[in-house]
């Protein structure tokens, strides 16, 4: 079957599958519309009505804290979490194509920031790779948190420069009013013909919540402007599903509940080429022609769709109580299964399999106050199976002779934390501490021996004096050798201090130590990216591909020693928040350009994974000013510089800076806003980058809830993105030159709720 007619089978199915339970599907209330002087994009409000949500627990508090989250989310959700996050300060987002996108805060990306599902670790492989993506259906949230300082700190060193909270429903929280609470939403998109519809219900019986929900999206490849040498970009295409099902025995101190929840996806890889994946490496030079043992595992054209098919099985055990242990306050579990795997297709082969097997939980202790403390503690552990990296030849018939691919990658992981705060007058301190203890081993894998090989191999044995089995001994010991094991300790601390001041103004600080270890990838990676056109050595294997090349090392640990301050005035008809950072970075992991290679005709680097110093500095905020009751404009902005210690290079994809001005209006049911965007172009670049040049993105909403602007009446919105249809890339993403962002486009819209 044809690609395109795959794509056609899986969106007819999937919108069957959708359009048979719509009717009952929904989401959960939404929180009141915003008084007229505040600007909804930075608001911080409760979306639970226990105060179990982050935003709720940590709406004082000295980090730096924005939430998305009623109609304003609504108008900006896209179908990747990168693409629904990108314009707001601080947050961009590497593209690749309309399947994946992952957010970057403050010049980094996974797995420096930590995305979480309603404040559990959410696992697929989108941290390995820029073309994996990130498994949540914005369609499907009710709220996106975005979190830094203390309260990210009690995450992990992966939390670095923040986490990304997803608020869902999916285990319900409360009892609907009346019995039963949902909604439907359908949408259309113009510049790639997007279809998506999406609905929830949730019901009750007696104490128990009964939850289903479920989502449907086909986008074929979207417009860009003429500019770029074709109208659409080719294998820019999207299509997911997402349901679940969920439960809850709901009493007035809390709930305890549990959801399972299936999410597939078919997306392309704009740029994607295996004509690289000829390229081996002798010692520290890069070739990129077949020859010898050498050959091109693929040996046909260039031509065909490169592609991914992904699932995701993943099991939520939720509860938040309230008053269950004598001396705590407050109970929170999360615990999860996850069974996530994708394959990475180009035209008929099935070129490599990822796959990400976990098992986490996590238990939170909110105590009752101490000398004037409270706090929580908590414990997290987690087991994991991941594989996948550094196969692109799954296509091929297997070897009778060698080891069985993929090998696992076990990761063992185990945290305490402690969060404590206390405010002395107008002062509120707040202390966040994690210690955590991982462990990552390669188990030997099978060894085959064809009927071929047999005799061969005992021959060697006798001759090479190894004994019975002795080959098979030997092989494994090497593979040992090659495949270290890898044990982190790491240790975080932030501590956090808010000084409130009249008329709504306030300052924050806060300060944090924070260790990270490096990801698989980054220590493990022995071979080729063809998504990435590279050649990647991780930090374990440096010796095994040159002798040239730095010891190998396992013990490598980020340590980055940080300072936030925030400035802002949150009453008023003049509104801001103003962000300054500042990081140290000790032992910063990144890949270093050893050289590139064009003899295939595309470009092929050979990156080493090394660790040296670094810094960011930067600042991100916005002023609102309402100018009448109706009309307010908001003007918003954000600039990170990086710099590498010691080193005659740049750190690559960093964003360059960006400002922004935005109106709103707003009479009675009928709202609009327009922004204006401008990125500037980045000019320091890492040895292996080109320069991009800036951009004007001009974006506009009108919503109109009919009914006099009844919340329970439906909503009709529509979205214009790009609308002067400018030429724009994104410097963070891996594939910018053939990647570019969507060209003028029009999303329309209509939300039930009931």
């Amino acid at each position: 079957m044809s690609n395109t007619g795959k794509r056609s089978v899986f969106h007819l199915s999937a919108t069957v599958s959708a359009l048979a339970c719509l009717g009952a599907q929904a989401t959960a209330q939404e929180a009141p519309p915003p008084p007229a002087d505040e600007d909804p994009t930075m608001r911080v409000e409760t979306v639970d009505v226990y105060g179990m949500s982050t935003a709720g627990m940590l709406a004082d508090r000295a980090l730096p804290l924005q939430v998305l989250s009623g109609d304003e989310f609504t108008l900006k959700r896209k179908g990747t979490l990168g693409e629904t996050l990108a314009t707001l300060p601080g947050v961009h987002m590497d593209n690749f194509g309309g399947g994946a996108s992952r957010p970057v805060i403050r010049g980094q990306t996974v797995p420096r920031i930590e995305i979480l599902s309603d404040g559990a670790t959410l696992f697929d492989a989108s941290s390995v790779s820029p073309d994996h993506a990130v498994t949540t259906d914005p369609l499907l949230l009710d709220a996106i948190e975005v979190l830094r300082g203390p309260g990210a700190a009690i995450y992990g060193g992966n939390a670095l420069n923040g986490a990304v909270n997803l608020i869902d429903s999916k285990v319900p929280k409360t009892l609907p009013e009346d019995g039963f609470d949902g909604a439907a939403e359908l949408r259309y998109g113009t510049g790639d013909e997007e279809k998506s519809l999406a609905g929830r219900a949730t019901f009750s019986l007696g104490q128990i919540a009964l939850h289903a929900e479920g989502s449907s999206r086909d986008a074929e490849n979207y417009n860009v402007p003429e500019d770029f040498g074709s109208s659409e970009l080719r294998d820019s295409f999207a299509a997911a599903t997402s349901y679940s099902f969920g439960a809850s025995w709901v009493t007035g101190k809390g709930y305890v509940g549990a959801a399972y929840t299936v999410q597939e996806a078919e997306y392309g890889l704009p740029g994607h080429s295996h004509i690289n994946g000829v390229c081996h490496t002798h010692g520290p030079d890069l070739h990129c022609a077949a020859h010898g043992e050498f050959e091109d595992p693929f040996g046909s054209s260039d031509d065909h769709t490169a592609y991914i098919d992904l699932r995701s099985e993943r099991v939520d055990v939720r509860a938040d109580y309230d008053d269950l242990i004598p001396g705590f306050r407050h109970v929170r579990l999360r615990g999860s299964y996850t069974d996530y795997s994708h394959d990475e297709i180009d035209g008929p082969s099935v070129f490599t399999q990822y796959t990400n097997e976990v098992w986490d939980g996590r238990i939170e202790l909110t105590h009752a106050p101490v000398f004037g403390f409270t706090g929580t503690m908590g414990v997290q552990y987690t087991d994991g199976t991941f594989t996948g990296i550094n196969i692109n030849d799954m296509h091929e018939e297997p070897t009778n002779l060698g080891f069985v691919q993929p090998f696992d990658y076990v990761t063992e992981n185990a945290g305490l934390f402690l969060t404590e705060r206390r405010s002395f007058g107008p002062v509120e301190l707040e202390l966040a501490l994690r210690k955590d203890w991982r462990e990552i081993s390669i188990p030997v894998p099978e060894y085959r021996i064809g009927p071929e090989y047999v005799d061969l191999i005992r021959r060697l044995e006798i001759a090479l004096g190894y004994g019975e089995g002795g080959w098979v001994r030997n092989q494994a010991k090497g593979f040992s050798r090659n495949n270290p094991g890898a044990e982190h300790d790491p240790f975080s601390a932030a501590l956090g201090a808010t000084w409130t001041l009249e008329n709504g103004y306030s300052i924050a600080l806060s300060l944090a130590h924070t260790e990270r270890p490096p990801s698989v990838r980054e220590l493990y990676a022995y071979g080729n990216n063809l998504a990435t056109n590279s050649y990647e050595v991780g930090l374990s294997q440096t010796r095994r591909a040159s002798s040239s090349f730095p010891e190998r090392r396992t013990d490598v640990l980020e340590a980055a020693d940080s300072i936030n301050l925030t400035f802002r005035k949150s009453e008023g008809r003049t509104q801001f928040e103003i962000g300054a950072f500042h990081q140290d970075i000790e032992d910063y992991v990144f890949a270093r350009l050893i050289e590139t290679d064009s003899e295939t005709g595309i470009p092929h680097n050979y990156l080493l994974y090394v660790a040296a110093d670094a810094r960011f500095t930067g600042i991100d905020g916005y002023i609102t000013h309402q100018l009448t009751d109706a009309l307010s404009v908001t003007v918003f902005g954000d600039f990170v510089r990086a710099d590498l210690s010691g080193e005659d290079d740049e750190l690559p994809r960093i964003p360059p800076g960006r400002v922004g001005v935005r109106h709103d209006w707003t009479s009675g049911p009928l709202s609009a806003d327009i922004e204006l965007i401008r990125t500037f172009g980045q000019d320091r670049v890492a040895a292996y980058e080109s320069e991009t040049d800036g951009y004007n993105i001009v974006n506009a909403t009108l919503s109109y809830q009919l009914d006099g602007g009844d919340r329970k009446a439906p909503l009709l919105y529509v979205r214009g993105t790009n609308l002067t249809d400018e030429l724009a890339f994104v410097h963070t993403s891996f594939v910018k030159d053939q990647s570019p962002l969507r060209g003028r486009s029009f999303t329309v819209g209509i939300r039930q709720e009931f």
